[in-house]
């Protein structure tokens, strides 16, 4: 009767660590960590308390994945796509080449690690998805989107970060018949392909939409808002989503955020930002409002209440837009264009030139309660910071950077 207990005590936490998934820009992919409550109403004048830092992860974007008590980053060296895992106070505890990586323009790696019942899915930016076991690391299976569905690759390599529902793993591939593609997420088998729209995907990355008649996956291609059935691939509407610049990239970068029947998207090289509504079972869609001041490159928006907060592309600063109306409440050039999250109330802005700011959430003014500069890493500061238990982490090219602020 003993050794029955000691038994199942010992395999009840590995069937709960095993349920710890995560993805990129937090449960809804809308950089909102709902769960994170207790932090820091503002900061000392040099930043929150720096925890540890860890060096050597080579060059690369990508944002932390952290499950079972560890943390999952990638970064390049030469070609090399390397995966590190860290414990939690950023010791190395594993590393492992996984394989090649995008060493064209803005060298590195692109798509975070996501982790999904004890898988963990690496897509590199030349466009291989790449499955290991969560605990031994081991290759589980591999596929070549541009190789085995005759896909186009993107001026900047693709960063889409690979959504995950149910059993379903859905990617898309810039290919004109095998537009957009979902697999079997433990065996990479396609469960089904749809033509899309024929273009080439975006830099930005799928979300999933429920409570319709059908269930519906929501992405972009260079031209188009797409919205497929997901569980067949079927088309349900286009929405033209096309840059109007004559120069630049034509890919648009940022994930949509979802609410109520709306989706608004916001996308740099003067397109702008866009609010839409679905209709008809979400069968449909018609356009509310279009802003074309708030033209974030790469670096997402936040909606609080009925204000969405980002930063501007050819619009340099920030600035807060209505949700209801589109209306422009205000912009500032306090700060120059980044990256946004957040978290307990507050808004985690940081950007490009390295300042990243604790600011509160108003629509009468750009509200900064505390400011520092990231001074450690190397190259660009793009990559989306992370909160989980207190810890905000930030990478930048060869480092990434664990601060207090709980």
């Amino acid at each position: 009767m003993k050794k029955y207990f000691f038994v199942i005590g010992f395999l009840f936490p590995i069937v709960l660590h095993a349920q710890q998934n995560w993805q990129w820009r937090g449960e809804n992919r809308n950089g909102m960590y709902l769960n994170e409550t207790g932090l820091l109403r503002e900061w000392r004048s040099n930043g929150p308390e720096l925890l540890w830092h860890f060096d050597g992860l080579g060059e690369g974007h990508t944002s932390v994945a952290i499950s079972n008590e560890k943390i999952y980053i990638t970064g390049m060296h030469d070609d090399r796509l390397i995966l590190y895992v860290l414990d939690m106070n950023g010791r190395l505890l594993n590393e492992r080449e996984v394989g090649k990586e995008w060493n064209t323009n803005w060298n590195g790696t692109r798509s975070s690690v996501n982790i999904n019942d004890g898988k963990l899915y690496i897509f590199n930016a030349l466009g291989t998805l790449h499955v290991l076991d969560q605990a031994t690391l081991n290759v589980v299976w591999t596929k070549d989107l541009i190789a085995e569905f005759d896909g186009r690759n993107l001026r900047f390599g693709m960063t889409e970060n690979p959504l995950i529902v149910g059993d379903k793993i859905f990617m898309s591939t810039g290919s004109e018949l095998h537009n957009f593609v979902a697999l079997n997420k433990n065996t990479g088998a396609l469960i089904w392909s749809s033509p899309g729209d024929g273009n080439l995907t975006a830099y930005a990355s799928p979300i999933y939409i429920s409570g319709y008649s059908v269930p519906i996956v929501l992405t972009s291609s260079t031209e188009n808002f797409i919205a497929y059935n997901a569980n067949t691939g079927e088309v349900l509407w286009l929405h033209p989503q096309r840059n109007r610049s004559a120069v630049g990239p034509r890919e648009h970068p940022n994930t949509p955020i979802y609410s109520n029947g709306l989706i608004f998207s916001t996308s740099g090289n003067r397109v702008g930002s866009v609010l839409l509504r679905m209709t008809n079972g979400g069968r449909a869609v018609e356009q509310v409002w279009i802003n074309e001041e708030m033209d974030n490159r790469h670096g997402g928006a936040i909606r609080v209440g009925d204000y969405v907060y980002s930063s501007g592309h050819q619009n340099r600063g920030w600035i807060c837009v209505d949700w209801r109306t589109g209306e422009t409440k205000w912009r500032s050039d306090e700060l120059v264009s980044g990256t946004i999250i957040y978290a307990d109330g507050m808004l985690y802005c940081y950007a490009e030139n390295g300042v990243f700011a604790l600011v509160r959430p108003n629509p009468e003014k750009f509200d900064i309660v505390s400011r520092f500069t990231v001074n450690m890493g190397t190259d660009t500061h793009f990559a989306h910071p992370v909160i989980h238990r207190g810890v905000l982490y930030i990478r930048r090219g060869d480092t990434l950077m664990a601060y207090s602020v709980k």
